[in-house]
């Protein structure tokens, strides 16, 4: 398996743990009171939408070049820290 193999893979992972600890935020989003819970749903949206780009960046990578490849990775270094963060954050105020 090569470095890019590999890298692919865990940032996979990390990706997908990311996406299950938020599908299980947003049942606990959901048990709130009403009058945050709208709030809670805005915060879900930009969480899933942080994810998606994620994804997406994921998907690129996977089919960028060899010479793409460096600057690929400290993208997608940059999108999954600002989904972490994001998450993190959110997850803090539930």
């Amino acid at each position: 398996m090569t470095t890019r193999d590999i890298y692919i893979t865990k940032m996979k992972l990390q990706l997908d743990e990311l996406n299950l600890q938020m599908a299980k935020l947003e049942a606990r989003a959901q048990e709130a009171r009403e009058d945050v819970r709208d709030t809670y749903k805005a915060e879900m949206a930009k969480l899933h939408q942080q994810s998606e780009l994620a994804k997406a960046k994921l998907a690129e990578m996977q089919a960028s070049t060899e010479s793409a490849w460096d600057n690929m990775v400290a993208e997608m270094d940059k999108v999954r820290d600002a989904f972490v963060h994001s998450f993190r954050y959110f997850k803090s105020q539930i």
